[in-house]
């Protein structure tokens, strides 16, 4: 029994690891794309999600077929609307009204909210050992963050309802991993997603038709085409494949945790491109990131207190 629990946390922790990973990548890659100016966050969003919900049908042919009774189709719609139309629609949206160091900084708060719903929602227990861990997760991240904010030019300007559409995206998402955890259980990740990424791009339709149809295809040079591959296939076909494999083997809590290497991987890409400079204080951020997934993968589940409760008592 041991050994089969140790291998789904392992299975886990891989899937978190690459699909923040992959994450990561999304940042630099879609301000490259963005800043060539041919393509604007509305129709890269809709083409992210349209993209996508195309490739996991497809996908889903060849697997066995999941029958989904009508029930949860509806619940899938709700989840679809908090893990990808509110997440990504609302962050796009706060990005353009802020500044990206602070959007960097917002998308820290997602252990945080994870750890105050499931308390709240599943009943975990916020440990000290629990807060500890997101305490020092995020205090790398902030610090990785603002090591590099000498990069941010002087005209940026950030805006606090940009902030609040961010903070309202990390939100949005902590939710959704926490509520539909056992939703998620129940079915395989391609299942999920083609039914989620059909009711965001139906949900967003409205809102990024009219910005992708002005696009002019022909005038895009190749490397924004490989740009847009990997927004589809990496950042959003694989990540969202493995992201359902996590959030169901690993307490919400430990799964959002992984959130704090986004900032890192693109801090990382960024200096690789010589964009900044690897320095001591980058090195120990690092070490405080990975540090506090760490402290946080330790703590106690509600579970596992119950047990040694009743041990106790026996």
């Amino acid at each position: 029994m041991k050994n089969v629990i140790e291998d789904k946390n392992f299975r886990g922790h891989a899937a978190m690891f690459v699909a923040c990973v992959l994450f990561g990548l999304m940042s630099p890659v879609s301000k490259a794309l963005l800043n060539d100016g041919e393509i604007n966050a509305f129709a890269l969003t809709m083409l992210r999600m349209g993209g996508s919900a195309v490739v996991f049908w497809i996908a889903s042919l060849f697997i066995k077929k999941e029958p989904v009774p009508p029930r949860h189709l509806l619940l899938l719609f709700f989840a679809s609307l908090l893990g990808i139309v509110l997440n990504q629609g609302t962050f796009v949206l706060g990005v353009s009204k802020t500044s990206p160091i602070n959007a960097s900084v917002v998308t820290t708060t997602t252990p945080i909210f994870a750890m105050i719903i499931a308390a709240l929602y599943l009943k975990e227990p916020i440990t000290g050992k629990k807060v500890l861990g997101v305490a020092v997760g995020a205090a790398g991240a902030l610090l990785l963050i603002f090591s590099g904010s000498h990069l941010v030019s002087e005209k940026q300007t950030s805006s606090i309802t940009g902030d609040l559409l961010c903070l309202f995206a990390q939100c949005s998402f902590a939710t959704y991993f926490v509520v539909f955890k056992k939703l998620i259980s129940r079915y395989t990740p391609i299942t999920l997603m083609k039914w989620m990424f059909l009711y965001a791009t139906i949900c967003c339709l409205p809102f990024g038709y009219g910005n992708l149809q002005a696009v002019d295809w022909n005038v895009l040079p190749w490397r924004n085409y490989a740009e847009i591959i990997y927004i589809v296939l990496g950042g959003t076909f694989i990540a969202y494949l493995l992201m359902p494999i996590g959030q169901k083997n690993l307490r919400p809590t430990v799964a959002c945790s992984y959130n704090y290497l986004q900032p890192l991987v693109a801090s990382l890409v960024t200096v690789m491109m010589g964009m900044d400079r690897f320095t001591p204080i980058k090195g120990f951020a690092i070490i405080l990131v990975f540090a506090g997934v760490y402290i946080v993968t330790i703590s106690k589940s509600r579970a596992q207190m119950e047990q040694e409760d009743k041990a106790v008592k026996e």
